[in-house]
């Protein structure tokens, strides 16, 4: 194997970005999340370094995150971000630039995209190419997108939800939803705070959802003793937490997603949904991590749903497929729309 990197796929979603590079699996794996002094408008840390700083930086360092809802919101700092990515990945006495695909939402409009591919080239690609996350997640979850029957990939992952059904190489329809893990968090918090009076950061909410959250309420409960700040006395308090209390916190965007599931199956032409009653609609994406969910999906579409090996990793893996047989892919996947 060459000790130069020519090719390096990016999926760079809304809470976490992965890089992959052919023929060594997910390089880089990491929050996007980048940390900048507003003295002198400088950039601090990205990634990991950045997101143990959230919440609790002074006045005059701001961490956010550059993208929102799958889409690029602040361009510097994506910028700063790619070329963070870049540089990790790519050997520093490497003189040649790398070819760089990036995994962006379906519902991307042409102006987000050119914003993409100006980033990821001048972070230093030397070609970028834009491709679309469900299928990237299709190819990902090893479903053979090529073949003519159909199949539904729904991608939960930090910023967005998305659902596509796909057949013969491409997108037949989809949809996506800006309800996704961090609206899953933004619940829980709202939950609790509605419920004991306290409020937690988002790192805890997060930490909950991860640990004992589920979308469907169980009988064996497990729980969960978390810290917070008691909003009447405004001092710290510890409290304990179940799992039907977070799935009752998730029941709302829960009930989003399934809801624009639904509809995308309603619309879906009816050879193609013969073939999904089929084969099950597979999941994939960090949300779909959530205890259960295949379950609550099963349930409420009366389609089996199965959960992808790897689910966090789909969108970058398919990037590996595709940026390995580049020559294949170009025409179908990586239109000049």
């Amino acid at each position: 194997m060459s000790l130069f990197v020519k090719k390096i796929g990016i999926d760079l979603g809304t809470a976490n970005s992965l890089v992959f590079v052919p023929g060594k699996k997910v390089v880089v794996q990491e929050p996007s999340v980048v940390a900048v002094s507003l003295y002198n408008n400088r950039i601090l840390a990205v990634g990991k370094a950045a997101k143990e700083m959230t919440g609790r930086t002074p006045d005059t360092i701001r961490v956010y995150r550059p993208m929102r809802d799958g889409v690029i919101a602040d361009f510097r700092v994506t910028l700063a971000m790619i070329r963070y990515f870049l540089r990790k990945v790519v050997p520093r006495y490497q003189f040649f630039k790398p070819e760089v695909l990036v995994a962006v939402p379906a519902g991307i409009t042409s102006t987000e995209k050119r914003a993409v591919v100006e980033a990821a080239i001048l972070a230093g690609a030397r070609a970028a190419y834009v491709a679309k996350e469900p299928i990237l997640a299709a190819i990902g979850a090893g479903i053979p997108i090529n073949s003519s029957s159909g199949h539904m990939i729904v991608d939960i992952g930090g910023g967005t939800s998305e659902a596509a059904v796909i057949s013969l190489g491409g997108i037949v329809s989809s949809t996506s939803l800006r309800v996704a893990g961090d609206k899953m968090n933004e619940a829980v918090g709202e939950y609790i705070k509605k419920k004991y009076n306290l409020a937690i950061g988002e790192t805890t909410a997060e930490d909950i959802k991860i640990k004992i959250g589920t979308a469907l309420p169980e009988k064996n409960e497990q729980t969960l003793e978390i810290r917070g700040r008691d909003l009447v006395q405004g001092l710290p308090k510890n409290i304990k937490i179940s799992s039907n209390e977070v799935a009752e916190a998730l029941e709302d965007p829960l009930r989003e997603i399934v809801q624009v599931v639904k509809v995308l199956l309603r619309d879906t032409p009816p050879e193609l949904s013969a073939d999904i009653m089929d084969k099950g609609v597979i999941l994939s994406g960090g949300g779909s991590l959530l205890r259960n969910l295949d379950q609550l999906l099963s349930k409420s579409l009366g389609v089996p749903c199965f959960l992808a090996d790897d689910p966090l990793t789909c969108v970058a893996r398919g990037t590996g497929v595709v940026l390995e047989n580049l020559e294949a892919y170009k025409q179908s996947i990586m239109t000049k729309r």
